[in-house]
């Protein structure tokens, strides 16, 4: 066997994309008769920590102390200088942005790998130069910097696959009061970029009125900023529960573990339920899946690919999304049906 490595990644700040580095940590632990053993560390933000405790790849999260945005040059170059003492061989820094590479460089880690960014010359001396069309999508470009400058990526590549707590589950249940005697589907109508990325909210209560006639139980789930569309979503809707705000990230990972099938945004959460193997329908408005579809094959996407989208937008520059309003509950009550094992119990369920 290769000599041991110690690895520290520097972890994006999004939800989704924290998800999608899995597949990077996976690689980089990917065995065989000469691989060395590896120990992975993640810098990440404090609210991360929950998913990389759910990622078998990754030793622990080294958590950032300061927020996403500020540049904080003392307090990374203090961390720097801490981290110098765990005696990493290489950094992979996944953002693109300068103050990013400034621990890894800090630290004196050997190796520190990254595209180049924002001009990270002097910082990173294993920096590549992106090429979009070649890596269109933000995971492949995660798996390629775990890879030698310039060599293929392994196909197929490992997906993000999470795992859930199941004792975690189980006091969900009783702490939530959520049924044990029916299946349920999990909505997820927030999306932290904006209301062009938001299926409509009377679309969501509709698709929650048929589930519901059908024997389902529906939780709505999201983060304190999504309670008023949770709200909205469960008004004259038994059996719709509005789980928004009550529940820490972990929460929703191990909730969205125990669900039938789900309904999302292009969000951090739709992440996480195609890493859980959730059956899953995700709508697309003014992003693309193109860049940052949910890695799982138990997905449906619902994306009506109008001549105005993807815009990329927060809110709709014609003002009317047609590209969210004009996708029915109908269709994706339909692609639940057709999606698979679990929808398919969904489809027996209305028979």
């Amino acid at each position: 066997m290769s000599q041991a490595r110690k690895i520290l990644v520097v972890g994006p700040s999004w939800v989704g994309d924290m998800v999608m580095a899995q597949s990077l940590f996976a690689l980089l632990q990917r065995g065989g008769p000469n691989a060395p053993e590896t120990t992975i560390d993640v810098l990440a933000p404090a609210w991360s920590l929950p998913i990389l405790a759910r990622m078998p790849e990754v030793r622990r999260g080294v958590v950032m102390p300061i927020g996403h945005g500020e540049f904080g040059l003392g307090v990374r170059w203090r961390l720097g200088r801490e981290l110098a003492a765990e005696g990493y061989d290489q950094a992979i820094v996944l953002p693109n942005s300068l103050k990013s590479a400034l621990v890894p460089f800090f630290a004196r880690i050997p190796r520190r790998t990254g595209f180049v960014g924002e001009l990270r010359y002097g910082l990173l001396n294993d920096a590549r130069r992106l090429d979009e069309a070649a890596l269109p999508m933000t995971v492949q470009r995660f798996v390629a910097l775990g890879r030698p400058a310039g060599s293929p990526l392994p196909e197929p590549f490992p997906l993000p696959r999470l795992a859930a707590d199941a004792a975690n589950q189980a006091g969900l249940r009783e702490r939530l009061g959520l049924a044990t005697d029916r299946p349920a589907v999990v909505f997820m109508p927030g999306a932290e970029y904006g209301p062009a990325k938001q299926w409509p909210l009377p679309h969501f209560a509709a698709l929650g009125r048929e589930l519901v006639g059908r024997g389902y139980q529906v939780w709505v789930t999201g983060s304190p900023k999504d309670k008023a569309a949770a709200e909205a979503i469960c008004a004259d809707n038994p059996g719709v529960i509005d789980l928004a705000g009550r529940t820490q990230l972990g929460d929703a990972v191990d909730l969205l573990g125990l669900a039938e099938a789900a309904v999302t945004n292009d969000s951090g959460l739709m992440h996480v339920a195609a890493a859980l193997g959730v059956p899953l329908v995700a709508i697309y408005g003014s992003s693309s899946p193109e860049h940052t579809p949910p890695l799982s094959d138990k997905v449906a996407i619902r994306n009506l690919r109008l001549d105005c989208s993807p815009c990329f937008q927060r809110t709709c520059p014609l003002g009317h999304t047609r590209c969210l309003t004009d996708i029915t509950p109908a269709s994706v009550l339909a692609a639940l049906e057709g999606l698979g094992a679990g929808a398919r119990r969904i489809a027996a369920h209305g028979a």
